[in-house]
């Protein structure tokens, strides 16, 4: 459970990814032996690259892998680029609250409205629904990144080494 609980993020996507690559593969040989399109192919790849993208972006969050310009951080003294670190902390965790409230908002006017996708016909909050979550995991893996960042940050190198 543990594993499963680490590593979620990379399971979703390895899981979106093959199941998008088989649909992908349907819609080419549908394509070919029959000269006709695979008409929802597009609907479910796009609303997949979707999720794989919010899930992806989880991953390199917890990898500190997120996208970061830390020139003017780096040439900070070290308290100053310990308040800016702060600062960016915040302001990331609350665009990240903000597009996962707004997102969930999006899929509670989806499922009180009951809109439905225009090639399969399914109702849309079915393609909404893994946003909010997704957007929750960035902020958790953010968070856990910048935890490990600042206590490695807030360490004093030692001038001699000790024996």
């Amino acid at each position: 459970m543990r594993f499963v609980m680490q590593e979620f993020e990379k399971i979703v996507c390895a899981v979106l990814f093959l199941g998008m690559t088989l649909i992908g593969f349907i819609n080419v040989v549908v394509r070919y032996a029959t000269h006709y399109s695979f008409a929802a192919s597009e609907e479910v790849l796009t609303n997949g690259f979707l999720l794989l993208t919010v899930f992806g972006a989880a991953i390199a969050a917890r990898r500190g892998e997120h996208l970061a310009v830390t020139l003017v951080q780096d040439a900070l003294p070290r308290r100053a680029a310990q308040m800016v670190f702060i600062l960016s902390v915040i302001l990331s965790v609350l665009l990240l609250t903000a597009s996962a409230w707004f997102s969930w908002v999006t899929l509670m006017n989806q499922i009180e409205s009951g809109i439905r996708s225009y090639a399969l016909g399914l109702p849309a909050w079915w393609y909404q629904i893994g946003l909010p979550f997704g957007f929750a995991l960035i902020i958790i893996r953010y968070l856990q990144h910048a935890a490990e960042t600042w206590h490695m940050q807030r360490r004093e190198p030692q001038a001699t080494p000790s024996v």
